[in-house]
Formats: C-alpha cells, structure tokens, sequence
C-alpha cells in the first residue's frame, strides 16, 4: 500500500465517523453492516463534499491520487454545478459548488457551508439492490425520507435522500439503486435530489 493510500485510508476513517456521528440513518446501517462483519465502507457508492470553491478544494484530494472523472466532464444544474473525482479501490467524491452570481443565488450550498465548512461529506451514498425495500426497512427504524424516489423504476439510476437531522440539519443519507452498469450522475435527477433537502 502507497503512502497515498494510507492517506486515503485516513481521510474517509475520518470523514465516515464524522458524518456517522450527526446522521442516525448512517449509524443504523453502519452498525448492522458492522455486526455482519461487512462494515459500511464496501457499501459506499460516493461521497458529496459541498464547497464554495471546488477547484480549491480538491487540491488535497487530487495529492490523495484523485483524479476528475473527464468522461462526465462539469455537470451543470440550475443554480450548481460540480465535478466527480475518482480513485481505485475508493468511493467516487462529488464535489459541488453553487455558480457565481445571479444564476447561483437559489442554491442551497453557500448556506450549507458557512454553517459546516467543506472539510466534512455533506452526504454518502449507500449502493442498494432494491430502492423501495431498503427505505421500507429503514421506515422501519424511524428513519424518515425527504420527498419521494428520483428515477423511474428500471431506469440506470434511482435516488433517495433521508430527512436532514433538524437538531444538526448536516448530514443526509443517500440511497442509490443502479443499473446497466451506469455509473454517471443524472442532471435532472440530481437536482431534484439536490431540492429534496431544502428545509
């Protein structure tokens, strides 16, 4: 293992017990994935870090041996846009920011940030097989969801957010169904995602 790796090892130890310790939806899948001997982290499709500057803010991440996913280029939305960044052996991060000026003043993650800073995952999102099975044994738990799925049955890519914690409103869980190996980022779909968690 490279020195890099170690390092990568160090930030998502780091960033996963972060987020798990304001985010009950990821403590009760963590501690039963833990309990099978799984663990969350082989379960993790990506992780979201929300900044006001993203090519600032990847610098650490690209010395970890990240690198910008160039086949999905700047995936722009509404009032943001962001970058993927991947690494082998590693969940992808996305990194978002919302655009300068007018066009960016409906977004969500200048407030996000200045409340929590961009050294924390705004969200990770859990790989699921069966999107609708997975939320109706979290509902289960009293884990409660913010809007309804985004993506049609069968489609490459299906999304759900948990409700954001009130007492912290930092943390959501993402739960992803994916299929025909897509591996991408719908616009539509994550901006209606993106919306789902306005409080």
């Amino acid at each position: 293992m490279t020195t890099d790796n170690h390092q990568t090892d160090a930030f998502f130890a780091e960033y996963i017990e972060r987020f798990l310790s304001g985010n009950k939806a990821g403590r009760c899948l963590n501690d039963d994935l833990s309990d099978s001997g799984v663990g969350l982290m082989p379960l993790i499709d990506h992780c979201a870090i929300r900044t006001l500057d993203v090519n600032s803010r990847v610098e650490d991440l690209l010395c970890l041996g990240f690198s910008q996913d160039q086949t999905l280029g700047t995936l722009e939305f509404d009032s943001w846009w962001a970058k993927v960044y991947r690494k082998p052996g590693y969940p992808s991060l996305f990194v978002d920011q919302a655009f300068e000026g007018k066009r960016g003043e409906p977004s969500l993650i200048p407030g996000w940030v200045q409340a929590h800073g961009d050294q924390c995952f705004h969200h990770i999102a859990v790989l699921v097989e069966d999107i609708e099975y997975a939320i109706g044994r979290m509902k289960a738990r009293d884990i409660e969801f913010a809007g309804q799925i985004v993506g049609a049955p069968n489609t490459d890519l299906r999304q759900i957010f948990t409700r954001p914690e009130i007492k912290d409103a930092y943390t959501v869980l993402e739960l992803i169904e994916r299929h025909n190996g897509y591996q991408g980022f719908l616009p539509p779909q994550a901006d209606g995602l993106m919306e789902s968690s306005r409080l």
